[in-house]
């Protein structure tokens, strides 16, 4: 029988769901709006909504590939899913900060992860952009809530134990 405290950081998955479903959701929305590569500008000269499709990895990586890619990153997204899991799994009653990042880079990875099986490509339409001279490539909830909880594992690495010693 598993332990109370393993439980409940399963508990965290809940947030992996929840964001799972709101970047799906807000890809079909958007898909339903726009076409392909079209820009409205919410903010003149910063940010606008565009619908992209990326076939490759975080910034268009391996894009241009014959189509292996699709798989070689479902499968990559597949067993970093199963660490997070039993990572969350694993964690103590007092790491919640850690088992907020890991629920929100799962999720995220979840959300992309049933892009490329299903469409065969990565839904993005957020376009942060200076002006038309530089260009963010586009992104999506996903990979926002992947970046946060990576932001946030980062951070935990300068975060004290309550010993007042830093993290190994």
């Amino acid at each position: 029988m598993p332990e109370a405290g393993s439980l409940g950081r399963l508990a965290w998955v809940w947030l992996s769901v929840a964001v799972a479903i709101l970047d799906q959701l807000s890809k079909v929305y958007f898909e339903k709006q726009l076409d392909l590569y079209q820009r409205i500008e919410v903010i003149p000269g910063l940010f606008s909504w565009t619908l992209a499709y990326n076939t490759g990895a975080a910034f268009s990586f391996l894009a241009d590939h014959s189509g292996w890619q699709r798989w070689l990153f479902a499968v990559i997204a597949v067993v970093v899913s199963v660490v997070l899991v039993v990572w969350l799994k694993r964690l103590g009653r007092d790491e919640t900060w850690m088992a907020v990042a890991l629920a929100l880079i799962l999720g995220g990875a979840i959300g992309n992860l049933y892009d490329r099986i299903v469409l065969g490509h990565v839904v993005d339409f957020v376009l942060v952009h200076w002006q038309d001279r530089w260009f963010f490539p586009a992104f999506n909830l996903a990979d926002s809530a992947i970046t946060v909880g990576a932001i946030m594992l980062a951070l935990d690495m300068f975060r004290t134990k309550k010993t007042g010693e830093a993290h190994a």
